[in-house]
């Protein structure tokens, strides 16, 4: 397997990275925002009720 950083061999003790070097690149990158996952669609309906305080469909039911 090889470093996704630097593509060296991987070393098992900073497996899937060669080093904490490398380790540490990820992390910075991750906490930087460079990487993400996709999620859902932004929901403005959803953000209307966030802001109104209300919480979805347990908020619905104790209106009934």
């Amino acid at each position: 397997m090889t470093c996704p950083i630097c593509r060296k061999d991987s070393n098992e003790r900073f497996r899937p990275f060669c080093s904490g070097r490398c380790a540490d690149v990820d992390l910075g990158r991750w906490l930087g925002g460079e990487y993400s996952l996709p999620g859902p669609d932004h929901d403005d309906d959803h953000d209307d009720r966030a802001k109104a305080g209300e919480t979805g469909p347990q908020k619905d039911r104790q209106r009934q």
